[in-house]
């Protein structure tokens, strides 16, 4: 927000220059950015001065040009050579002096003025027009000014230049109070009372407001007084739209805001005030002679002032006439209610619009204006009528007319302060220091808070509606402590703290291990956005598109659902490094995924979300670079699982003992899951070339994704067993097993694990043969076995005994055949 440091002191009397006044506002809260000095004419006219022509004689060698001699106030004549036709002996002129710089309207570079010869004559100097100082555009003669203003006098005090100073302001949302020079200088004013510093705020006063006529009444009339509890206006006829006088447009150009005619830069400038938005209409456009508050029917259009039709919402409150709408309330105007050079009679609205009626207007049709910037945080309602009259009577002294009507003020239930109790050993416990009771009070007071009672140190409060952030005990005690000053709570020297103990197992520990084992494996971390297409779950099952969370407002079209997988994330990762000639990638990621059941209904008839913790990781070219001695090693299915096991292993789970089964889907064209108890906890496989297409990947893309949720609940129930180190040999035996194709290595896993529990350490697959030399429909497993016994060397017969076990249990639960 832009703040001129000249137009905030017509509402303070203060002695602060602008930098002071920026540090005691950043100290409060209202943070200053940045602070610029600026000129209203760039180089403040430094070396022009008021000249008396004293003679003017035609050149000798040019019909066009003059030969003056100028008084410039220090009683020796200056030639100047002019070629500016009304030149003429005797006129008080505008002078450039020697070595002074100008800049011409519209120009962004200067000149500087230096002696020169023009046609053999000597020039000490220029006599301007107005576009050349940057005072006007007119170029057809030079400045003459009336013969009273004494030679000598500077350009800059003539035209009564002031230089200014530029305060942008970050303002926080929370502060709807301070979006305007009088809110700014309002609690500027509050820092210096409470420190009992010399100031006094005032608004320019507008006693004078009075009804001239009773020529052109408008009725109006609520019919949502809850969009609108409060809602003013008054007529002006007789109004001449013409340009703004220059100090109108000198503070609208100060914050950066470009003139337009006199009734549209008073509603500007008064809005800029006080903080309360206005709107001038045409009456002449009003028919009916009457205004109406309401909503329209869902999908009226209405063309706004920027030229482009919208669809109204049956929620959106209008102005309207008594035939059509002519406004959006507090958001935009229509493209013909608007003030123009024919209109002559006007109606000024001031309002007090419900803030979450505007804010969802405004976000429905995309629209941010100043006026919606201020209604959508809530706007002070008891400033309403002030502003209407501050702005009749601008129009009247700067437009003309007079007020032809009364002032309609339709406030059917008043917004009262907000009240609660304020507990002064709270405040001090809050801030962290032992303030005096009387400090507190007068800080209270200087907050426009009114102390309705005290008793035991208790305050009961009422804040003024305009601090809409200010409704709470802990609400007034920010404000006490941002006006007390926090460079003025010392930090002290023990602190007191609370031990706090972290659940088990704690989330953010296992997130970290994941990610540090993952890196040292040569994995590289992505982070993208929880948002993202909703046309990637078309037609997709498994994620079927109506259970995507969808966003009312979407930035775009590209984030207008949340995820359900990462697989899209980790494919535009995969994407963008390809098109970079990064092909050969390992990518992990940790996020949320979202979503939605349209079939299950919540209390109050609201549907159900959910959100799932998930771990993807991403493979895809080559997982060995080629080198001199060793050739390029493609990456493939197995690089991932082995990656996924010892992802596992490092939380104590053996991926081998998972339930594991084939996977139908959509994203993959082979894939598997893997369940633990029943429960999801990882699925892999190699993403489709469908999906693929998608994103233009050629490669082979291999992909998992863990449902962290699974194995943090997993590994709470998981005890880790340490034990020395056996001082007995271990024995390995191999089994060659004829089975069925659908027979997996995990169930034989499972089925030696179950059996064997004593002495088998473990249990790995080196061989697999599918042939025409074997039967149809089976294939061979060739499985190793490490047995020990940790409390003796192993026996041949407790060996054979063992390996007995398991081939009976192989031939009886898993239908195998011992191949010799």
């Amino acid at each position: 927000m832009k703040i001129s440091f000249n137009w905030l002191k017509q509402y303070i009397e203060t002695d602060l220059d602008a930098e002071q006044a920026a540090r005691i506002l950043t100290d409060i809260g209202l943070e200053v950015e940045a602070l610029e000095k600026t000129e209203s004419i760039r180089g403040g006219l430094a070396g022009v001065v008021v000249g008396h022509v004293l003679t003017c004689e035609k050149h000798p060698d040019a019909d066009k040009l003059h030969v003056t001699t100028v008084d410039l106030g220090d009683g020796t004549p200056t030639q100047i050579v002019c070629g500016a036709p009304n030149v003429a002996a005797g006129e008080k002129v505008i002078v450039a002096t020697i070595n002074s710089t100008l800049y011409p309207t519209g120009e962004q570079n200067g000149f500087k003025i230096k002696k020169s010869k023009i046609r053999g004559v000597e020039s000490l100097g220029m006599l301007c027009a107005e576009d050349e100082i940057g005072v006007g555009t007119a170029h057809d003669g030079i400045i003459v000014l009336p013969q009273d203003v004494p030679a000598g006098t500077p350009a800059r005090d003539y035209f009564q230049l002031e230089d200014d100073y530029l305060l942008e302001i970050g303002l926080t949302p929370n502060r709807a109070d301070a979006m305007s020079h009088y809110g700014v200088a309002r609690d500027l004013a509050v820092y210096l009372k409470a420190n009992g510093l010399p100031c006094k705020l005032k608004l320019p006063p507008v006693e004078a407001f009075a009804q001239d006529s009773d020529r052109k009444e408008i009725t109006v009339e609520v019919q949502n007084a809850e969009a609108a509890p409060r809602y003013m206006g008054v007529t002006i006829t007789g109004v001449k739209v013409a340009p703004s006088p220059e100090w109108l447009q000198r503070r609208l150009r100060a914050i950066g805001m470009n003139p337009k005619n006199n009734v549209v830069d008073i509603t500007n400038f008064v809005l800029h005030e006080t903080g309360q938005p206005l709107h001038a209409f045409d009456a002449a456009k009003i028919e009916g002679g009457r205004i109406v508050v309401r909503t329209c029917p869902e999908g009226t259009p209405f063309t706004t002032l920027d030229g482009i039709e919208r669809k109204l919402s049956a929620d959106d409150l209008m102005i309207c006439n008594a035939r059509e709408p002519m406004c959006i309330a507090g958001v935009f105007g229509g493209l013909d209610s608007g003030v123009t050079e024919t209109t002559t009679d006007i109606f000024i609205e001031s309002a007090y619009f419900n803030p979450v009626w505007v804010r969802k207007t405004a976000k429905r049709h995309g629209l941010s204006t100043d006026s919606s910037f201020r209604f959508e945080r809530g706007i002070d309602p008891d400033m309403t009528p002030y502003a209407l009259m501050r702005a009749a009577l601008l129009v009247k002294e700067l437009a003309g007319g007079e007020i032809s009507s009364p002032v309609t003020d339709l406030y059917p239930v008043r917004i009262e302060p907000f009240r609660f109790d304020v507990s002064l050993d709270r405040v001090r416990r809050l801030i962290g220091k032992e303030i005096p009771d009387e400090t507190i009070r007068r800080i209270v007071v200087a907050l426009d808070v009114r102390i309705e009672s005290e008793r035991d140190g208790i305050l009961s409060v009422a804040v003024p509606p305009y601090r809409v952030d200010v409704r709470r005990e802990a609400d007034l005690v920010e404000d006490i402590l941002r006006i007390y000053g926090y460079n003025n709570v010392e930090i002290p020297q023990r602190v007191h703290s609370t031990l706090s103990y972290a659940p088990h197992p704690d989330r953010d520990r296992l997130v970290n291990l994941l990610s540090d084992m993952l890196t040292a494996n040569g994995f590289n971390e992505i982070m993208s956005n929880s948002l993202t297409k909703a046309s990637y779950y078309d037609g997709l099952a498994g994620y079927p598109a109506e259970h995507c969370v969808r966003i009312l407002n979407p930035l775009s079209n590209d984030l207008s659902v949340m995820r359900q997988t990462l697989l899209f994330n980790a494919l535009e990762a995969v994407q963008l490094n390809v098109n970079h000639r990064n092909a050969d990638l390992k990518l992990y990621e940790y996020g949320n995924c979202y979503f939605y059941d349209p079939a299950k209904k919540e209390e109050g008839g609201l549907a159900p979300y959910s959100e799932r913790a998930k771990v993807s990781m991403t493979v895809t070219g080559n997982d060995r670079q080629p080198s001199w001695n060793v050739a390029a090693q493609p990456a493939g299915f197995f690089t991932l699982r082995a990656m996924a096991e010892k992802a596992m292993l490092r939380f104590g789970l053996d991926l081998n003992a998972a339930e594991t089964e084939p996977l139908e889907s959509d994203l993959y064209s082979e894939a598997i899951v893997c369940r633990w108890n029943g429960k999801k906890l990882l699925e892999m496989g190699i993403v489709s070339k469908k999906i693929r297409s998608l994103f233009d990947i050629k490669a082979d893309v291999y992909y998992a994704e863990l449902d962290f949720d699974t194995l943090v609940r997993i590994t709470r129930n998981h005890s880790v067993t340490v034990s020395e180190l056996s001082k007995y040999p271990e024995v390995r035996r191999d089994l060659a097993l004829l089975v069925d194709k659908e027979v997996t290595f995990s169930r034989l896993y499972s089925i030696a694990r179950s059996t064997e529990k004593k002495l088998l350490r473990s249990v790995s697959l080196f061989d697999v043969y599918e042939g025409d030399k074997l039967p149809e429909g089976k294939k061979s497993y060739a499985l190793s076995f490490i047995l020990e016994d940790t409390t003796k060397t192993l026996t041949d017969s407790a060996i054979d005994r063992a390996m007995s076990n398991l081939i009976r249990a192989f031939e009886q639960h898993a239908g195998a055949e011992i191949r010799s």
